[in-house]
């Protein structure tokens, strides 16, 4: 792709992201999720493989779908209340819809199932963009509405969003489909706090964007996308595996890591909310997520001894040149644990 066409995509991105941000219209916020859909629609297909066209090909067709109900309910509203505006008051009924519409956008069970097919189908670099940059402008829509949802719908979304997420991971192989049940669950996790606590649900979703950048950066430094082709890296790339090993636990919510915190947190908000049932669910699907997170490690550090691949000699491997960023965002993403007394000042 030429550099001058990818600025402009990857401007436009950004475009649609900022637009959605500063809007307080629906009509606008609904402009910026469409050029951000239609921006990384030409990066999804740049590769021109079968399975690269048919996630973009899926990927539209459910985001058009998503956009189109999320102008609907707005439209809806609109006649039934006389105000486009994003802060006025919805119609118990017709934010349903729209809370349906911008789970479509961001992969919420129970509308998630276009997720796994459609990362599993892209590049890791692509992969990453969907997995983080993607879902801020859906959330940030669904924050400013966290105060007219019906709590107990947000709660069915979070749990349904959790066991899902957990569940459908555990017979995967394929890295990129484990990272997708991987967002599934953690949205799910933001999703039963928000009405409680918005902000715990903001320091959630930074710190899964954190760990989720960098597992993609690291699996794109070593070119894995199968569970077994984690097993060769230590003799090749000690430090990027011990990286992913860590990571990945970090994602499980394993202390003294990073993804300790939000759960940690969000437990106790549900347990002061008197939810004790409902944190327990929480913290048992939990252990479905850190099941294939654990698999992960295992088949990375100790069913295979370290060796090289028999296919290829070393010396005929391209050189793993670590990304500029990724040893910063490691340590943010297993160390952040002891500063969780401040984070906890800034929600007050």
């Amino acid at each position: 792709m030429s550099p001058y066409v990818l600025f402009i995509i990857i401007m436009s991105l950004g475009l649609g992201t900022t637009t959605t941000f500063a809007s307080s219209h629906w009509l606008l916020a609904w402009m910026g999720l469409e050029i951000s859909t239609l921006a990384i629609l030409p990066l999804m297909s740049q590769y021109h493989h079968p399975r690269a066209v048919e996630a973009t090909t899926k990927y539209f067709l459910t985001q058009a779908m998503a956009t189109a109900l999320a102008l609907f309910s707005a439209a809806l509203n609109a006649w039934v209340t006389g105000s486009w505006e994003i802060k006025q008051p919805f119609h118990p009924a017709i934010i349903i819809i729209m809370m349906l519409a911008l789970g479509l956008k961001t992969g919420l069970a129970p509308m998630h199932f276009w997720l796994p097919e459609v990362l599993q189908g892209l590049d890791l670099n692509i992969g990453l963009i969907l997995s983080t940059w993607q879902k801020l402008a859906p959330m940030v829509l669904i924050y400013q509405l966290s105060m007219e949802i019906n709590q107990t719908t947000m709660i069915i979304i979070g749990l349904t969003s959790a066991i899902i997420g957990g569940w459908g991971g555990l017979n995967q192989t394929q890295l990129r489909k484990i990272l997708a049940y991987s967002s599934i669950a953690h949205m799910g996790w933001m999703m039963i706090v928000l009405t409680y606590s918005p902000k715990l649900m903001l320091l959630n979703l930074m710190v899964y964007i954190l760990m989720t950048s960098t597992v993609f950066m690291a699996l794109k430094t070593v070119s894995a996308t199968k569970m077994n082709t984690l097993g060769t890296n230590w003799a090749k790339t000690p430090i990027i595996t011990v990286i992913i090993m860590t990571t990945m636990l970090s994602l499980g919510g394993l202390p003294p890591m990073t993804g300790f915190m939000p759960k940690w947190l969000i437990l106790q908000e549900l347990t002061k909310q008197e939810l004790p049932l409902t944190a327990t669910i929480m913290a048992m699907s939990a252990l479905l997520s850190l099941f294939f997170y654990m698999r992960i490690c295992y088949a990375t550090t100790l069913t295979i001894s370290p060796n090289t691949n028999n296919a290829k000699t070393p010396w005929q491997l391209k050189s793993s040149l670590m990304p500029t960023p990724l040893p910063g965002m490691t340590a943010m993403a297993i160390m952040l644990l002891p500063v969780t007394p401040m984070f906890m000042a800034m929600m007050m």
